[in-house]
């Protein structure tokens, strides 16, 4: 297996891998891999609290008898290359039934409520800039003169500055096509083009994405504006956790469509 540094291991790959069945050049290259990609480490990580979650939830309940510890791992590696052959034969992303035909009650829920955990908790990680790297910095202005400039589409970052920003993510090797290197806060609510307020967010992998972060910033900038809000707040709000800034604005655990968007916003299309 040899690697390219701009795809990401399969799921089934990294619980291999962790279990230490993978040899030789596979292992060397994953090792390799992984230690280039903080994106698929995160993911070997949450997979493994995935499975000590679901073991924890059943180790309260007195009714279910907690399974051996390789249990769930080995269940999750077997459906996850039941996934996999579906995946290759019909060219589909997969059937539930595949997951829960066959397997004990347990085994079935306790690997669906992990994937839909792991699914649910990875769009979203996939969507934040790493705080270390980008923790948002903003320049030196009042609010009243960020409201005082029109709102417009953010500067281009030059080529120059987002090869810094795929190399400083461990990502030199990325298609480009594949990723707006963004501002986490935006030029419209003070943010600046310095490179610790710039990240590589994926256009695909997570329904957060860039027009959905769009409409929180104008939403919070419509309060600063109003004076419903300082513009120190609302930069925090979204060098936090912008995500997690929408979901408290928005009133939704998950994105709203543009029109829903701008009904929150107190407009209309």
């Amino acid at each position: 297996m040899m690697l390219e540094f701009n795809d990401h291991l399969s799921d089934e790959e990294l619980l291999l891998f962790a279990d230490g069945e993978t040899r030789g050049r596979t292992e060397a290259d994953t090792r390799e891999h992984l230690a280039a990609c903080w994106s698929c480490r995160l993911r070997m990580r949450e997979l493994d609290d995935a499975i000590a979650e679901v073991a924890r939830l059943h180790r309260h309940d007195g009714n279910l008898t907690l399974p051996a510890a390789e249990g769930p791992r080995a269940l999750l590696k077997a459906r996850l290359r039941e996934l996999t052959a579906a995946r290759s034969r019909s060219g589909a992303r997969g059937n539930l039934d595949l997951w829960t035909r066959g397997a004990a009650p347990f085994a079935a829920t306790g690997v669906v409520l992990a994937l839909i955990w792991l699914s649910a908790n990875w769009s979203e990680r996939n969507a934040v800039p790493r705080s270390d790297l980008t923790p948002g910095a903003v320049r030196t202005m009042a609010a009243s003169d960020v409201c005082s400039v029109p709102i417009g589409g953010n500067a281009e970052v030059v080529p120059a500055i987002q090869r810094q920003v795929f190399a400083e993510y461990g990502m030199r090797n990325a298609e480009p096509r594949a990723y707006e290197v963004d501002y986490l806060i935006t030029p419209a609510l003070g943010g600046s083009d310095d490179i610790r307020n710039l990240w590589p967010q994926p256009y695909s992998g997570s329904p957060w994405n860039a027009y959905v972060k769009d409409a929180l910033e104008d939403y919070l900038r419509g309060m600063v504006c109003s004076g419903r809000m300082d513009l120190a707040t609302a930069q925090h709000e979204i060098a936090s956790n912008w995500i997690a800034a929408y979901k408290k604005y928005f009133h939704t655990r998950h994105p709203l469509s543009r029109h829903q968007g701008l009904r929150q916003e107190g407009r209309t299309e």
